[in-house]
Protein backbone atom coordinates (compact mmCIF):
# COMPACT_ATOMS: atom_id res chain seq x y z
CA UNK A 1 0.00 0.00 0.00
CA UNK A 2 1.35 3.44 -0.93
CA UNK A 3 1.02 5.93 1.91
CA UNK A 4 0.00 9.56 1.57
CA UNK A 5 3.47 10.43 2.81
CA UNK A 6 5.15 9.44 -0.47
CA UNK A 7 2.63 11.03 -2.85
CA UNK A 8 3.81 14.18 -4.61
CA UNK A 9 1.74 17.12 -5.82
CA UNK A 10 -1.74 18.22 -4.73
CA UNK A 11 -4.15 15.56 -3.49
CA UNK A 12 -6.94 15.06 -0.96
CA UNK A 13 -7.09 12.73 2.07
CA UNK A 14 -10.26 12.05 4.05
CA UNK A 15 -10.70 10.57 7.53
CA UNK A 16 -13.83 10.01 9.61
CA UNK A 17 -14.72 9.62 13.26
CA UNK A 18 -17.83 8.75 15.24
CA UNK A 19 -19.10 10.08 18.56
CA UNK A 20 -19.34 8.16 21.81
CA UNK A 21 -23.07 7.64 21.18
CA UNK A 22 -22.53 5.81 17.88
CA UNK A 23 -23.72 2.18 18.38
CA UNK A 24 -20.33 0.65 17.57
CA UNK A 25 -18.59 3.03 19.97
CA UNK A 26 -21.18 2.29 22.65
CA UNK A 27 -20.16 -1.37 22.34
CA UNK A 28 -16.45 -0.52 22.48
CA UNK A 29 -17.00 1.47 25.66
CA UNK A 30 -18.98 -1.31 27.33
CA UNK A 31 -16.35 -3.91 26.41
CA UNK A 32 -13.54 -1.73 27.74
CA UNK A 33 -15.52 -0.89 30.88
CA UNK A 34 -15.76 -4.64 31.55
CA UNK A 35 -11.99 -4.93 31.01
CA UNK A 36 -11.31 -2.06 33.40
CA UNK A 37 -13.60 -3.56 36.03
CA UNK A 38 -11.64 -6.82 35.87
CA UNK A 39 -8.20 -5.15 35.94
CA UNK A 40 -9.18 -2.94 38.89
CA UNK A 41 -9.21 -5.93 41.25
CA UNK A 42 -7.42 -8.57 39.18
CA UNK A 43 -4.56 -6.99 37.16
CA UNK A 44 -3.69 -10.34 35.56
CA UNK A 45 -7.23 -11.18 34.53
CA UNK A 46 -7.71 -12.42 30.96
CA UNK A 47 -10.40 -10.60 29.03
CA UNK A 48 -11.76 -10.86 25.51
CA UNK A 49 -15.10 -9.10 25.76
CA UNK A 50 -17.50 -8.44 22.88
CA UNK A 51 -20.70 -6.39 22.99
CA UNK A 52 -23.70 -6.30 20.64
CA UNK A 53 -26.39 -3.63 20.81
CA UNK A 54 -29.65 -3.21 18.95
CA UNK A 55 -33.08 -1.72 19.59
CA UNK A 56 -33.74 -2.21 23.31
CA UNK A 57 -31.13 -4.97 23.74
CA UNK A 58 -27.50 -5.29 24.85
CA UNK A 59 -25.61 -8.62 24.68
CA UNK A 60 -22.23 -8.89 26.42
CA UNK A 61 -20.20 -11.99 25.59
CA UNK A 62 -16.68 -13.30 25.17
CA UNK A 63 -14.11 -15.15 27.23
CA UNK A 64 -13.01 -13.91 30.67
CA UNK A 65 -10.86 -15.63 33.29
CA UNK A 66 -10.64 -13.68 36.54
CA UNK A 67 -10.68 -13.95 40.31
CA UNK A 68 -12.99 -10.95 40.68
CA UNK A 69 -16.71 -10.37 40.05
CA UNK A 70 -18.18 -7.88 37.63
CA UNK A 71 -21.84 -6.85 37.84
CA UNK A 72 -22.33 -6.70 34.08
CA UNK A 73 -25.91 -5.42 34.21
CA UNK A 74 -25.04 -2.53 36.49
CA UNK A 75 -21.93 -1.71 34.48
CA UNK A 76 -23.79 -1.64 31.15
CA UNK A 77 -26.53 0.64 32.48
CA UNK A 78 -23.87 2.97 33.92
CA UNK A 79 -22.00 3.28 30.61
CA UNK A 80 -25.22 3.91 28.68
CA UNK A 81 -26.24 6.59 31.17
CA UNK A 82 -22.85 8.27 30.97
CA UNK A 83 -23.14 8.44 27.19
CA UNK A 84 -26.61 9.99 27.35
CA UNK A 85 -29.04 7.21 26.48
CA UNK A 86 -31.31 7.93 29.42
CA UNK A 87 -34.72 8.24 27.77
CA UNK A 88 -36.70 7.13 24.75
CA UNK A 89 -36.30 10.64 23.32
CA UNK A 90 -33.15 9.32 21.62
CA UNK A 91 -34.46 5.81 21.02
CA UNK A 92 -32.68 3.95 23.83
CA UNK A 93 -33.07 3.98 27.60
CA UNK A 94 -30.38 2.65 29.93
CA UNK A 95 -32.89 1.97 32.69
CA UNK A 96 -35.30 -0.17 30.65
CA UNK A 97 -33.21 -1.94 27.98
CA UNK A 98 -32.76 -5.73 28.15
CA UNK A 99 -29.25 -7.02 28.95
CA UNK A 100 -27.96 -10.54 28.27
CA UNK A 101 -24.71 -11.76 29.87
CA UNK A 102 -23.10 -14.46 27.68
CA UNK A 103 -19.54 -14.45 29.06
CA UNK A 104 -17.51 -17.68 29.22
CA UNK A 105 -13.95 -18.61 30.30
CA UNK A 106 -10.86 -18.37 28.08
CA UNK A 107 -9.87 -21.54 26.24
CA UNK A 108 -7.11 -23.46 28.07
CA UNK A 109 -5.51 -24.11 24.65
CA UNK A 110 -4.86 -20.37 24.34
CA UNK A 111 -3.91 -19.75 27.95
CA UNK A 112 -1.17 -22.39 27.99
CA UNK A 113 0.73 -20.37 25.39
CA UNK A 114 0.14 -17.03 27.08
CA UNK A 115 1.02 -18.27 30.57
CA UNK A 116 4.60 -18.78 29.42
CA UNK A 117 4.91 -15.16 28.30
CA UNK A 118 3.99 -15.67 24.67
CA UNK A 119 1.74 -13.51 22.50
CA UNK A 120 -1.98 -14.04 22.95
CA UNK A 121 -2.54 -14.44 19.22
CA UNK A 122 -0.87 -14.26 15.84
CA UNK A 123 -1.13 -11.04 13.86
CA UNK A 124 0.44 -7.93 12.40
CA UNK A 125 0.32 -4.52 14.11
CA UNK A 126 1.11 -1.05 12.79
CA UNK A 127 2.10 2.24 14.37
CA UNK A 128 2.55 5.65 12.79
CA UNK A 129 3.60 9.18 13.65
CA UNK A 130 3.92 12.36 11.60
CA UNK A 131 5.13 15.84 12.48
CA UNK A 132 2.18 17.50 10.74
CA UNK A 133 0.33 18.11 14.04
CA UNK A 134 1.42 18.79 17.62
CA UNK A 135 0.02 15.38 18.56
CA UNK A 136 2.30 13.86 15.87
CA UNK A 137 -0.83 12.42 14.28
CA UNK A 138 -2.28 12.81 10.77
CA UNK A 139 -4.34 15.99 10.53
CA UNK A 140 -7.56 14.53 9.02
CA UNK A 141 -8.21 12.00 11.79
CA UNK A 142 -7.15 14.50 14.47
CA UNK A 143 -9.73 17.01 13.28
CA UNK A 144 -12.41 14.34 12.81
CA UNK A 145 -11.98 13.22 16.43
CA UNK A 146 -12.05 16.80 17.71
CA UNK A 147 -15.28 17.49 15.84
CA UNK A 148 -17.23 14.62 17.42
CA UNK A 149 -15.73 15.42 20.82
CA UNK A 150 -16.95 18.98 20.32
CA UNK A 151 -20.45 17.68 19.56
CA UNK A 152 -20.47 15.93 22.93
CA UNK A 153 -19.22 19.07 24.68
CA UNK A 154 -21.84 21.28 23.04
CA UNK A 155 -24.56 18.77 23.90
CA UNK A 156 -23.51 18.29 27.54
CA UNK A 157 -23.15 22.02 28.16
CA UNK A 158 -26.59 22.64 26.61
CA UNK A 159 -25.07 25.08 24.12
CA UNK A 160 -27.24 23.31 21.55
CA UNK A 161 -29.83 21.51 23.64
CA UNK A 162 -31.39 19.66 20.71
CA UNK A 163 -28.39 17.44 19.95
CA UNK A 164 -28.48 13.69 20.69
CA UNK A 165 -25.71 11.22 21.60
CA UNK A 166 -25.16 9.80 18.10
CA UNK A 167 -22.96 11.62 15.60
CA UNK A 168 -20.36 11.17 12.87
CA UNK A 169 -17.75 13.44 11.30
CA UNK A 170 -15.57 13.44 8.22
CA UNK A 171 -12.81 15.81 7.18
CA UNK A 172 -11.12 16.14 3.77
CA UNK A 173 -7.73 17.82 3.81
CA UNK A 174 -5.83 19.05 0.76
CA UNK A 175 -2.15 18.08 0.84
CA UNK A 176 0.76 19.46 -1.13
CA UNK A 177 3.80 17.17 -1.45
CA UNK A 178 2.89 15.18 1.63
CA UNK A 179 1.86 17.98 3.99
CA UNK A 180 -1.54 19.53 4.80
CA UNK A 181 -2.48 22.88 3.26
CA UNK A 182 -6.21 23.48 3.84
CA UNK A 183 -9.53 21.83 4.66
CA UNK A 184 -11.60 21.13 1.58
CA UNK A 185 -14.72 19.62 3.17
CA UNK A 186 -16.30 19.06 6.58
CA UNK A 187 -19.09 16.52 7.10
CA UNK A 188 -21.19 16.35 10.28
CA UNK A 189 -24.14 14.10 10.98
CA UNK A 190 -25.64 15.01 14.37
CA UNK A 191 -28.60 13.28 15.96
CA UNK A 192 -31.22 15.79 17.11
CA UNK A 193 -34.75 16.15 18.41
CA UNK A 194 -37.69 17.20 16.23
CA UNK A 195 -37.36 20.68 17.74
CA UNK A 196 -35.19 21.94 14.86
CA UNK A 197 -37.17 20.53 11.91
CA UNK A 198 -38.67 22.97 9.44
CA UNK A 199 -42.36 23.09 8.51
CA UNK A 200 -42.03 20.15 6.12
CA UNK A 201 -40.67 17.94 8.90
CA UNK A 202 -38.15 16.52 6.44
CA UNK A 203 -35.08 18.61 7.18
CA UNK A 204 -33.52 20.83 9.80
CA UNK A 205 -33.88 24.58 9.55
CA UNK A 206 -31.16 26.69 7.97
CA UNK A 207 -30.80 28.45 11.32
CA UNK A 208 -29.97 25.19 13.12
CA UNK A 209 -27.64 24.11 10.31
CA UNK A 210 -25.71 27.35 10.71
CA UNK A 211 -25.68 26.95 14.51
CA UNK A 212 -24.03 23.54 14.14
CA UNK A 213 -21.41 25.02 11.82
CA UNK A 214 -20.73 27.97 14.13
CA UNK A 215 -20.85 26.18 17.49
CA UNK A 216 -19.41 22.78 16.57
CA UNK A 217 -17.29 23.04 13.43
CA UNK A 218 -15.75 26.50 13.47
CA UNK A 219 -13.98 26.25 16.87
CA UNK A 220 -12.18 23.17 15.51
CA UNK A 221 -11.55 23.90 11.82
CA UNK A 222 -11.86 27.68 11.59
CA UNK A 223 -8.16 28.39 11.10
CA UNK A 224 -7.78 25.90 8.25
CA UNK A 225 -10.79 26.67 6.08
CA UNK A 226 -11.11 29.12 3.22
CA UNK A 227 -13.87 30.46 0.97
CA UNK A 228 -13.92 27.19 -0.98
CA UNK A 229 -14.35 24.89 2.02
CA UNK A 230 -17.62 22.95 1.84
CA UNK A 231 -19.80 22.06 4.84
CA UNK A 232 -22.21 19.11 4.72
CA UNK A 233 -24.47 19.13 7.79
CA UNK A 234 -27.05 16.31 8.19
CA UNK A 235 -26.98 15.91 4.45
CA UNK A 236 -30.06 13.64 4.27
CA UNK A 237 -32.06 16.48 5.79
CA UNK A 238 -32.63 15.20 9.31
CA UNK A 239 -31.22 12.72 11.87
CA UNK A 240 -33.93 12.21 14.49
CA UNK A 241 -33.83 8.40 14.65
CA UNK A 242 -30.29 7.39 15.62
CA UNK A 243 -28.24 5.31 18.01
CA UNK A 244 -29.09 1.64 18.62
CA UNK A 245 -32.68 2.30 17.55
CA UNK A 246 -31.56 2.75 13.96
CA UNK A 247 -28.26 0.89 13.69
CA UNK A 248 -26.86 -2.27 15.26
CA UNK A 249 -23.56 -1.86 17.11
CA UNK A 250 -20.74 -4.38 17.59
CA UNK A 251 -17.38 -4.14 19.37
CA UNK A 252 -14.39 -3.62 17.10
CA UNK A 253 -16.05 -2.34 13.93
CA UNK A 254 -14.39 1.09 13.91
CA UNK A 255 -10.74 0.04 13.65
CA UNK A 256 -9.75 2.78 11.18
CA UNK A 257 -11.45 5.41 13.36
CA UNK A 258 -9.52 3.97 16.32
CA UNK A 259 -6.12 4.32 14.64
CA UNK A 260 -4.89 6.68 11.91
CA UNK A 261 -7.93 7.32 9.74
CA UNK A 262 -6.80 5.21 6.80
CA UNK A 263 -3.61 7.21 6.20
CA UNK A 264 -1.50 4.05 6.67
CA UNK A 265 -2.22 0.29 6.75
CA UNK A 266 -4.04 -1.37 9.63
CA UNK A 267 -3.24 -4.81 10.97
CA UNK A 268 -6.88 -5.85 11.12
CA UNK A 269 -7.19 -6.63 14.82
CA UNK A 270 -9.61 -4.62 16.94
CA UNK A 271 -8.58 -3.18 20.32
CA UNK A 272 -11.52 -2.78 22.68
CA UNK A 273 -12.39 -5.48 25.16
CA UNK A 274 -8.96 -7.14 24.97
CA UNK A 275 -6.52 -7.39 27.87
CA UNK A 276 -2.86 -6.47 27.18
CA UNK A 277 -1.69 -10.05 26.59
CA UNK A 278 -3.52 -9.68 23.27
CA UNK A 279 -0.86 -8.15 21.01
CA UNK A 280 -3.59 -6.89 18.68
CA UNK A 281 -3.89 -4.14 21.24
CA UNK A 282 -0.69 -3.91 23.29
CA UNK A 283 1.75 -4.24 20.37
CA UNK A 284 -0.21 -1.64 18.37
CA UNK A 285 0.20 0.71 21.33
CA UNK A 286 3.93 -0.07 21.43
CA UNK A 287 4.19 0.61 17.69
CA UNK A 288 2.65 4.04 18.22
CA UNK A 289 4.96 4.71 21.19
CA UNK A 290 8.03 3.83 19.16
CA UNK A 291 7.11 5.82 16.05
CA UNK A 292 6.11 8.88 18.08
CA UNK A 293 9.45 8.87 19.88
CA UNK A 294 11.34 8.44 16.59
CA UNK A 295 9.58 11.48 15.10
CA UNK A 296 9.93 13.48 18.33
CA UNK A 297 13.65 12.71 18.28
CA UNK A 298 13.97 14.22 14.80
CA UNK A 299 15.14 10.92 13.29
CA UNK A 300 12.32 11.10 10.72
CA UNK A 301 9.43 13.42 9.87
CA UNK A 302 7.10 10.47 9.31
CA UNK A 303 7.51 6.92 10.52
CA UNK A 304 5.58 3.67 10.08
CA UNK A 305 6.40 0.45 11.92
CA UNK A 306 4.99 -3.05 11.52
CA UNK A 307 5.44 -5.84 14.06
CA UNK A 308 4.30 -9.44 13.62
CA UNK A 309 3.72 -12.14 16.22
CA UNK A 310 2.74 -15.81 16.50
CA UNK A 311 0.66 -17.16 19.36
CA UNK A 312 2.73 -18.50 22.26
CA UNK A 313 6.03 -16.91 21.15
CA UNK A 314 7.30 -13.82 22.97
CA UNK A 315 9.60 -12.12 20.47
CA UNK A 316 8.12 -10.63 17.29
CA UNK A 317 8.71 -12.52 14.07
CA UNK A 318 9.56 -9.33 12.18
CA UNK A 319 10.15 -5.60 12.60
CA UNK A 320 9.59 -3.36 9.56
CA UNK A 321 10.13 0.41 9.35
CA UNK A 322 9.30 2.93 6.62
CA UNK A 323 10.11 6.64 6.93
CA UNK A 324 8.84 7.52 3.43
CA UNK A 325 12.11 9.15 2.49
CA UNK A 326 12.14 11.47 5.52
CA UNK A 327 14.58 9.54 7.70
CA UNK A 328 17.97 10.98 8.63
CA UNK A 329 19.36 7.46 8.97
CA UNK A 330 18.47 4.27 7.09
CA UNK A 331 15.48 2.10 7.96
CA UNK A 332 17.89 -0.75 8.75
CA UNK A 333 19.60 1.40 11.37
CA UNK A 334 16.22 2.44 12.81
CA UNK A 335 15.22 -1.23 13.17
CA UNK A 336 18.48 -1.87 15.04
CA UNK A 337 17.78 1.18 17.20
CA UNK A 338 14.32 -0.14 18.03
CA UNK A 339 15.58 -3.61 18.94
CA UNK A 340 18.26 -2.08 21.17
CA UNK A 341 15.97 0.29 23.07
CA UNK A 342 12.58 -1.47 23.28
CA UNK A 343 11.53 -4.82 24.74
CA UNK A 344 9.00 -6.04 22.18
CA UNK A 345 7.79 -9.09 24.10
CA UNK A 346 4.24 -8.96 25.51
CA UNK A 347 5.64 -8.84 29.05
CA UNK A 348 8.06 -6.06 28.12
CA UNK A 349 5.34 -4.03 26.42
CA UNK A 350 2.95 -4.43 29.35
CA UNK A 351 5.63 -3.30 31.80
CA UNK A 352 6.86 -0.35 29.73
CA UNK A 353 3.40 0.99 28.99
CA UNK A 354 1.91 0.08 32.40
CA UNK A 355 -0.99 -1.80 30.83
CA UNK A 356 -2.24 -3.73 33.86
CA UNK A 357 -4.23 -0.72 35.07
CA UNK A 358 -7.89 0.10 34.31
CA UNK A 359 -7.21 2.84 31.74
CA UNK A 360 -8.91 1.39 28.69
CA UNK A 361 -12.45 2.77 28.67
CA UNK A 362 -10.96 6.22 27.99
CA UNK A 363 -9.52 4.87 24.75
CA UNK A 364 -12.85 3.60 23.44
CA UNK A 365 -14.04 6.93 22.00
CA UNK A 366 -12.20 9.63 20.01
CA UNK A 367 -9.28 7.38 19.04
CA UNK A 368 -6.64 5.33 20.80
CA UNK A 369 -3.82 7.61 19.65
CA UNK A 370 -3.07 11.30 20.00
CA UNK A 371 -4.36 11.76 23.56
CA UNK A 372 -1.46 12.91 25.79
CA UNK A 373 -3.09 11.25 28.81
CA UNK A 374 -2.17 7.80 27.47
CA UNK A 375 1.17 6.26 28.46
CA UNK A 376 2.01 5.25 24.89
CA UNK A 377 1.77 8.90 23.83
CA UNK A 378 4.74 9.95 25.97
CA UNK A 379 7.95 10.98 24.23
CA UNK A 380 10.23 10.03 27.10
CA UNK A 381 12.47 7.90 24.86
CA UNK A 382 13.13 10.64 22.28
CA UNK A 383 16.33 11.95 23.87
CA UNK A 384 17.81 8.45 24.18
CA UNK A 385 16.93 7.59 20.58
CA UNK A 386 18.38 10.86 19.33
CA UNK A 387 21.64 10.21 21.17
CA UNK A 388 21.93 6.61 20.02
CA UNK A 389 21.09 7.50 16.42
CA UNK A 390 23.67 10.28 16.19
CA UNK A 391 21.32 12.62 14.31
Amino acid sequence: MESEAVVKGNYFITSESVGNGHPDKVCDQISDAVLDAVLKDDPKGRVACETFISAGLVIVGGEITTTTYVDVHKLVRGVLSDIGYTSQAYGFDASTCAILNAINKQSPDISQGVDGGGAGDQGIMYGYASNETKELMPLPITLAHKLVARVEEVRNKKILDYLGPDCKSQVTVEYVDGYPKRIDAVVLACQHTEKILDKTGKKITEKSRQEIINKVAMPIVGKLIDKDTKFYINQTGKFVVGGPQSDTGVTGRKIIVDTYGGIVPHGGGAFSGKDPTKVDRSAAYMCRYITKNIVAAGIAEKCLIQLSYVIGKAEPLSVFVDTFGTGKISEEKIVALIRKNFDLTPAGIIKKLDLRKPVFRRTAAYGHFGNPAFRWEKTDMAAKLKKDSGV
